[in-house]
């Protein structure tokens, strides 16, 4: 699996729905959260950016002290720029890490495909978040980061459906609705 590669086409994916909202939307609350649009694409660029000062530095105990977050006041267009940038750097360092570099996160010490796939769940899910459940990731994004991140997912045949389910996003027929969930991190 070429994890960077997945984590740019992932972005690429969530930027381009992202760019057919309307740019004054951005202040409605995000569907499923507490969090105005904007403030979940903050939330976003804080989460790709705190992983690749993770990876990079390989942090052993605790959350970077970096802050990253886009600029207030910029327009749609200009923030969208911003999530294509944190996605990218993360990419970056993904592919520069060697097999085995770890660094810590709360859910688990993790490996650089740990971190691709986080980048890839922050984008994917909150991208859905934020267009109200309107987009629907591609499956093909979604199928590795489960089976990276949610060892103990059920088997179902469509990973979208499945990686909502496990995100606390949506329902699976059959199986109760996660309330609280987590990743598994750990390599």
């Amino acid at each position: 699996m070429d994890w960077p590669k997945l984590l740019d086409a992932a972005a690429e994916d969530c930027v381009r729905a992202l760019a057919t909202l309307p740019g004054a939307g951005f202040t409605r609350r995000a569907h499923g959260l507490e969090w105005s649009r904007r403030e979940t694409l903050d939330h976003v660029v804080e989460g790709l950016l705190g992983y690749t000062a993770l990876l990079a530095t390989r942090a052993e105990s605790r959350w970077t002290s970096l802050l990253g977050s886009l600029r207030p006041g910029l327009p749609l267009e200009h923030c969208l720029e911003g999530i294509t940038t944190a996605a990218t750097l993360l990419s970056r360092t993904v592919a520069a890490s060697p097999p085995d570099a770890r660094a810590w996160h709360p859910w688990g010490t993790s490996d650089a495909t740990g971190f691709a796939a986080m980048g890839i769940t922050e984008l994917t899910m909150h991208t859905h978040d934020i267009t109200g459940a309107q987009w629907r990731p591609d499956p093909e994004h979604c199928a590795p980061v489960i089976e990276r991140l949610f060892p103990d997912a059920p088997r179902h045949a469509d990973p979208v459906a499945l990686l909502l389910w496990c995100t606390g996003r949506g329902d699976l027929p059959g199986v109760p609705r996660r309330e609280k969930w987590q990743w598994h991190g750990q390599v």
